[in-house]
């Protein structure tokens, strides 16, 4: 056997003398268990009573605000609290298991944990136990890595942007930057395929108004659009009635003012914003971290980074998955990868002038199509 050289013979120099004077080397081993924000579990000594304890300890529940490598922050009536994931939590293996806006179940550790006690350098304020049912879910289609793939299964993984939110506020600007109808077209379906309310609120109309016929072209889609401006206030008290009661999670391209928006509704939010570049009339991202307001009245807004991720373009072959009303029919066409816009035998299409499938629906997939076929 060669003789290894370093660390790797140290340990197992040190492994032999302890076999040989009879010592247990698993109690060796639990001591150096060590937890990192890249851990997904939390060891049962991280509370000083023990896993097998864990019924004794005080239990809230709270919703989740913010994601990090290794654990979350949840919202309370206590405070914001810094968890982590216990080993128990089980989440269904074709969809993510954890998301803004989920209720969670949270075992919270004792006091003398989280004031620097014990050796556990995050101090974390307790552990995830369970996750409630999701009500609804924005999400988008995602490929797991070849590593973790099933190459015989043909379910979908979801990946979950957001979770248990009753409306979608797609914010939009006519100039400074440009409206984007595609965008907001993408926008909505996501948000009927995770079953929220889309809602359209046009900002920036103190510089200037989109034109009569884009708001009948919303109109016809079924979206519900209110013009406002952030700025002036003028418009707010129309949108107002629509967020209130309801947890609502804003959408829309940088530079729209969603973040004025959201200093105009909460007067105590004060979140800084940024001009629109004149040299390409983008803007700029001044959300870098997930964030929740009490609207005046009653309501939740919720404002994340990660909602960026569903502006990205939409792989042609992935738009079935956003129109559900599609998936019956789907299995019967001729062709397994029936694009539902000229193939003959298409089941599709043949559900369409059955009446089986809205028409509206059919129109606005072979529309966004045709724009994601010429990104």
């Amino acid at each position: 056997m060669a003789k290894r050289k370093g660390k790797s013979g140290q340990r197992i120099k040190d492994w032999h003398a302890k076999y040989v004077a009879g010592d247990e080397d698993g109690s060796a081993h639990a001591s150096r268990q060590k937890l990192t924000r890249r851990a997904v579990k939390l060891p049962p000594r991280q509370l000083a009573t023990g896993m097998e304890d864990l019924d004794d300890l005080p239990r809230c529940r709270g919703m989740v605000v913010g994601m990090f490598p290794g654990g979350v922050q949840v919202h309370t009536d206590l405070a914001v609290m810094l968890c982590m994931v216990a080993k128990t939590f089980r989440a269904a293996e074709d969809t993510t298991a954890l998301a803004i806006g989920d209720i969670v179940t949270v075992a919270m550790a004792q006091a003398d944990h989280t004031n620097g006690a014990h050796d556990d350098r995050d101090r974390a304020d307790g552990m995830i136990l369970f996750r409630q049912p999701r009500k609804t879910a924005l999400a988008r289609p995602q490929p797991r890595s070849g590593k973790r793939r099933d190459r015989y299964k043909a379910d979908v993984f979801e990946k979950v942007i957001a979770a248990n939110m009753d409306v979608l506020l797609i914010v939009a600007s006519c100039g400074q930057p440009p409206l984007r109808p595609g965008l907001i077209e993408r926008y909505r379906i996501v948000a009927e395929r995770g079953e929220l309310t889309p809602l359209l609120t046009i900002n920036k109309i103190d510089l200037g108004r989109p034109q009569p016929q884009v708001l009948e072209d919303f109109s016809a889609l079924g979206l519900q659009t209110v013009l406002v401006s952030a700025r002036s206030g003028e418009g707010l008290d129309a949108l107002l009635p629509s967020l209130r009661g309801k947890r609502s999670i804003l959408a829309g391209a940088s530079g729209v003012g969603k973040s004025s928006l959201i200093n105009r509704l909460v007067p105590t939010a004060n979140l800084p914003t940024r001009t629109v570049r004149p040299a390409d009339q983008r803007g700029r991202h001044t959300t870098s971290s997930a964030s929740i307001y009490e609207l005046p009245g009653g309501g939740t807004l919720v404002d994340t980074p990660g909602i960026r991720e569903l502006a990205l373009p939409i792989d042609p072959a992935e738009l079935p998955w956003y129109f559900p009303e599609f998936e019956h029919f789907a299995t019967r066409c001729k062709f397994n990868n029936c694009t539902h816009t000229h193939e003959p035998a298409c089941a599709v299409a043949a559900a369409v002038e059955a009446g089986k499938i809205p028409s509206r629906r059919f129109r606005s997939y072979l529309r966004l199509r045709e724009t994601l076929e010429e990104d």
